[in-house]
C-alpha cells in the first residue's frame, strides 16, 4: 500500500491508496470504504455512460484482497488481526 490518503468527505469512502507490486508496477485507484459490516477495500473502477454502471478494472484472488485490506486498515489506524507480540 502506497500513497495512502485519508478522506474526510461525506461519502462512505474513508481513504484512497495505490498498490505497488514486487516488480515495481503501481496500480492506482483503490479505496477504503465503510460498509455495513465494517471497512473493506474497493479496487479501481470505471463508470460506463453507455449503461450507467460501474465496472471493476482489477481482479485479484481472495487471499490477496484480504492481505491488501489488512494493510489498508493498518494504514488507516484500525486494529488488525495480527498477534500483539509481532513487532510489525
Amino acid at each position: 500500500v502506497v500513497n495512502f490518503k485519508k478522506y474526510e468527505g461525506t461519502t462512505k469512502t474513508k481513504a484512497f491508496f495505490d498498490v505497488e507490486v514486487e516488480q515495481g508496477m503501481v496500480v492506482k485507484g483503490f479505496r477504503l470504504v465503510e460498509g455495513k459490516d465494517g471497512l473493506f477495500i474497493s479496487g479501481p473502477r470505471e463508470y460506463s455512460k453507455k449503461d450507467e454502471k460501474w465496472y471493476d478494472r482489477v481482479f485479484m484472488p481472495r487471499e490477496l484482497k484480504d492481505e491488501l485490506e489488512e494493510e489498508a486498515k493498518k494504514e488507516y489506524g484500525v486494529g488488525t488481526s495480527r498477534p500483539v507480540n509481532e513487532p510489525f
